[in-house]
């Protein structure tokens, strides 16, 4: 079943699941004419108002019951989140029904004329990764948008490039989570990254081998290359296991000297000697023309291009050098010049709570990272800092933290603990770290946070840093790990207050 060329008014598509996604897919069919039914699990009063709007359009929904296959169903396009072992999929496998995505139907609506894919996966980073790569694209003048995971429908951006007044894009930055990569078989991307891999959602995949595999479709069919982190060889693996175009070459990252094929960082510069080129320029003009291939890994071998600085990257914590190179490289990619990548990682200002410094109180620092939600991001917000009083806890999703301790304990000062999971934190310090002091929190209202920045605060000294990484989700004490950083910097603020301001 094709994209354009589907007559879907001879199509019944089932939408499994209202929300961000099965709203816009619902719409967007009907406005195909295609025949939908919406199947959803719950029936609240958010559900119903989306159900009245979608039925206005001529759709049918049925909520409260999302397991069971509308019959004549001749596709499903569901929302990424719904897991593959339920049973609505494993009758549709039963009867042939294929399966799709919001992302799968935003590829296969794409024009003749579409703008190309820059993808980007993987366990952290990739917000703050395709948002540097839309700063990017920018600098360089071409029409872009980040799209995707990110929060703005693919749908949305693939439709309006077909309207006559609509938005005629260049290329997209495109965020592509897990579950969406399950559920876009056929998408196929100029370049892509997975930035990097460790165990998440291993509950929606089944297993760890699960969820890399569906993070390594990201590079099947790349016509350019094929990014990868040089410090985390899963991504490598899943690189060489790709298919993908002739000519598409594998191009590493590192916060080391890269090697030729690679991007890298010399002396606090980062450089790039996988697309170098001599007729490259400082204003980004081309004086000769294209060079041979060989003629270009013989430059290489000898030669680095200059992209940027360190300090051109805000913040320039390790792990967001890491997220720089990767946005450099599928830039450079699609071609690129040097001074726009530098243009665009200056422009660039990361969204909130993300290793966000809020305030200097009495010689310490404090900084919210509440959007580090696992040990793999915790770990990397970690090394950031030399030494860290450390607020952390919440839901702990199956997770364990001797790894994590074990990788940062060496920055430890002390800890703060809260909420629901908190004690596999505090054994686990106890077991690798016996002699640091621990204060654990029992309470578990939304104010613990203004204890545990008070806590911090005693422990911590002139030149320490106050990190919130919790290395767990939010949702047992707060809304979201939005609303966890906010209460963190109000807590900050209220120490700064009492002590006479912020330092400057």
């Amino acid at each position: 079943m094709g994209g354009q060329e589907v007559n879907w008014k001879d199509r019944h598509v089932t939408v499994a699941g209202l929300g961000v996604s099965g709203v816009p897919a619902a719409r967007v069919l009907r406005g195909f004419g295609a025949r939908v039914t919406v199947v959803n699990d719950g029936d609240d009063e958010r559900a119903r108002a989306q159900a009245a709007e979608l039925e206005a359009l001529g759709a049918t929904v049925r909520l409260g019951d999302g397991d069971t296959l509308p019959e004549g169903t001749d596709l499903i396009v569901t929302a990424p989140g719904w897991k593959p072992a339920k049973p609505l999929f494993r009758a549709a496998a039963e009867a042939g029904v294929p399966v799709w995505g919001d992302v799968e139907l935003a590829w296969r609506l794409r024009g003749p004329d579409a703008a190309p894919w820059l993808a980007v996966t993987g366990t952290n980073g990739k917000t703050t990764t395709v948002q540097m790569l839309a700063s990017i694209l920018e600098a360089a003048g071409l029409r872009t948008a980040a799209v995707g995971n990110i929060g703005v429908s693919l749908l949305d951006a693939v439709l309006a490039e077909q309207r006559e007044d609509g938005d005629q894009y260049d290329v997209l930055a495109v965020e592509l989570s897990s579950y969406q990569l399950h559920w876009a078989p056929s998408v196929r991307a100029h370049s892509a990254v997975v930035l990097n891999l460790a165990p998440d959602h291993l509950d929606w995949h089944g297993s760890m081998a699960a969820y890399a595999a569906d993070k390594g479709r990201i590079y099947e069919g790349n016509r350019i290359a094929c990014v990868y982190n040089v410090a985390d060889p899963a991504t490598e693996d899943l690189v060489r296991e790709a298919d993908v175009e002739e000519g598409c070459r594998a191009v590493g990252f590192t916060l080391g000297t890269p090697a030729p094929g690679q991007l890298g960082v010399v002396e606090g510069i980062l450089v790039d000697r996988a697309f170098a080129s001599p007729d490259d320029t400082e204003d980004g003009s081309r004086s000769q023309p294209e060079r041979s291939p060989a003629e270009l890994a013989r430059y290489r071998r000898t030669h680095a291009q200059e992209l940027a600085e360190i300090g051109d990257v805000t913040p320039a914590a390790p792990h967001n050098i890491a997220n720089a190179l990767a946005a450099a490289a599928l830039a450079r990619a699609f071609g690129v010049r040097p001074r726009a990548v530098r243009d665009g990682l200056r422009a660039f200002t990361p969204d909130a709570h993300r290793i966000a410094h809020v305030a200097d109180v009495g010689g310490v620092a404090y900084v919210d990272d509440s959007k580090a939600t696992n040990t793999h991001a915790a770990e990397a917000s970690l090394a950031a800092y030399e030494n860290i009083v450390w607020i952390a806890g919440g839901l702990a999703k199956g997770a364990t933290f001797d790894e994590l301790v074990l990788a940062s304990v060496k920055h430890l000062r002390a800890a703060v603990l809260m909420g629901a999971d908190r004690a596999l934190i505090r054994e686990a310090l106890a077991r690798h770290a016996p002699d640091l002091p621990v204060v654990d929190l029992e309470r578990t209202d939304t104010g613990a946070m203004a204890e545990a920045v008070r806590e911090a605060a005693g422990l911590a000294r002139p030149g320490d840093t106050v990190l919130l990484a919790p290395a767990c989700a939010s949702m047992d004490m707060f809304v979201n790990y939005g609303r966890r950083g906010e209460a963190f910097a109000e807590a900050v603020r209220d120490l700064e207050a009492a002590h006479g301001g912020a330092e400057h």
